[in-house]
């Protein structure tokens, strides 16, 4: 069950692995809209659904700041640990929507007891991956490469059935396919975020 593989911590430190990975990429690839080097400028998170024991690398969000003055351009390379804004990590986020599909008041229950979001939060999930996330360019420009098509309103629980079996590897799978979402950077494709 999903549950477990929240608790994973090998979860969470293939995630940090992969974040510094992409934060190299983007870094390596200057300012977007200069071309200048860019700086470390890691700003706070305070995640909340993971473990209690995450360390300090999942307090700061990895980003870039162009070093040429005048410039000054933030660069916020994608995550597989943040789904832009959500103050929840994306584990979270994906595995707990993808729960709750059809939230019945006592899944809602265990869900506040196990990481504490209360069902309010996990409508809003529900109705952002069956509105806002559908209706996003990222959305539409990658939709054709799963075939037969994937069930919308099941969001994401039927993106995670098409990576595998409920581990790890399919959960880490899937928040790199989920990637371009997460920053509204120039280089990357954006999806509107969805607060929580």
């Amino acid at each position: 069950m999903y549950h477990k593989v929240l608790r994973d911590a090998s979860l969470y430190d293939v995630l940090f692995k992969i974040d510094v990975d992409l934060a190299a990429a983007t870094r390596s690839g200057g300012c977007a809209a200069c071309g200048g080097r860019l700086h470390s400028a890691r700003y706070r998170r305070k995640p909340r659904g993971g473990p209690v024991d995450l360390g300090p690398e999942y307090e700061r969000r990895l980003s870039f700041c162009c070093a040429t003055d005048g410039c000054r351009q933030r660069s916020t390379p994608a995550s597989v640990r943040f789904l832009g804004r959500r103050v929840y990590l994306g584990a979270v986020v994906v595995l707990v929507t993808a729960m709750t599909h059809g939230v019945t008041p006592r899944r809602a229950a265990e869900l506040r007891e196990l990481l504490g979001v209360k069902r309010r939060t996990l409508e809003r999930w529900r109705s952002w991956w069956c509105g806002v996330f559908v209706a996003s360019p990222f959305w539409r420009s990658v939709r054709g490469r799963f075939m037969p098509p994937l069930v919308v309103g099941a969001l994401p629980g039927s993106l995670l059935e098409r990576f595998g079996v409920e581990t790890v590897t399919t959960v880490t799978r899937a928040l790199q396919f989920l990637a371009p979402t997460t920053t509204s950077s120039p280089r990357v494709g954006a999806c509107t975020p969805m607060d929580g």
